[in-house]
């Protein structure tokens, strides 16, 4: 499980750094790689794919609550 990931309680009151989101980056590479590598082995590829998921969909949420100014900022 991602250390990076936040609960939904508490979502919103978590501070998001480009540490983090750095960190998430890496994270999402590493599991594709994983994933091209594992994609015989369904098991453990299921797996993979399920914390990706989940970082890419906590990433989005991130993006969507981020005002404009601030994603202009990180830019």
């Amino acid at each position: 499980m991602s250390v990076a990931f936040v609960p939904e309680r508490l979502r919103g009151k978590a501070e998001v750094n480009q540490e983090t989101l750095q960190r998430l980056l890496e994270e999402n590479d590493q599991l594709i790689r994983c994933i091209v590598e594992y994609q015989n082995k369904k098991n453990e590829c299921v797996q993979y794919q399920h914390v990706l998921h989940r970082n890419l969909i906590y990433l989005a949420t991130i993006a969507d609550a981020t005002p404009t100014n601030v994603q202009k900022t990180m830019d």
